[in-house]
């Protein structure tokens, strides 16, 4: 057989196969997907419950008047055993820190010039001094200024996110300068 049968042979096979390879992964991710939202609400509706204990001993689940009792309801989306209402105090052999450790002076420069450019950080500015803590880590480990651009904006947006608030993505491109330029100026040192 010729050199040129060959080629066009081992050719046409592998475009065979890549055809196939392809209609098959198609066919694969049209069967599904990752989507698990829900399109309605679930109609419910209460019910009455009764239990009964197993008559072994003649004995049945019954109250003081003689009519069984009933078990209590839960709501729909309501767990049978909910968590409590509060959170569980710190066990007093707990190793790390009770509460946040204070702010240094440095940590207090950087959110009043946050907050001067009129950038309010979500709760007692903790995650905000995390942002600058990464900007100084960066800039001293030499990251270029488009790479440190791109975590700072995410970090922005995150916690844009945790005070409830959304940004546009130029707002948040905008705070993170503002948020390196002020951790330059004032918390890398």
């Amino acid at each position: 057989m010729p050199q040129f049968t060959r080629t066009r042979i081992n050719l046409v096979r592998a475009l065979a196969a890549s055809a196939l390879t392809v209609a098959v992964g198609g066919s694969l991710v049209a069967c599904g997907s990752d989507d698990s939202t829900v399109s309605s609400t679930p109609e419910t509706t209460a019910a009455e419950v009764t239990s009964q204990a197993p008559a072994e001993d003649g004995d049945k689940d019954q109250g003081e008047d003689g009519e069984e009792t009933k078990a209590p309801v839960t709501k729909p989306g309501e767990a049978a055993t909910a968590p409590p209402e509060t959170p569980d105090s710190v066990p007093s052999d707990y190793p790390g820190p009770a509460e946040a450790p204070p702010v240094g002076e440095d940590g207090k420069k950087f959110l009043e010039g946050l907050k001067n450019e009129g950038i309010t950080p979500a709760g007692d500015g903790m995650m905000a001094l995390s942002t600058a803590d990464y900007i100084c880590q960066a800039k001293a480990a030499g990251k270029s200024d488009e790479d440190v651009m791109v975590f700072v904006t995410a970090m922005v947006g995150s916690e844009a996110s945790a005070a409830g608030s959304e940004i546009s993505p130029e707002e948040a491109t905008a705070q993170a300068q503002t948020y390196v330029d002020t951790a330059n100026a004032v918390y890398c040192q």
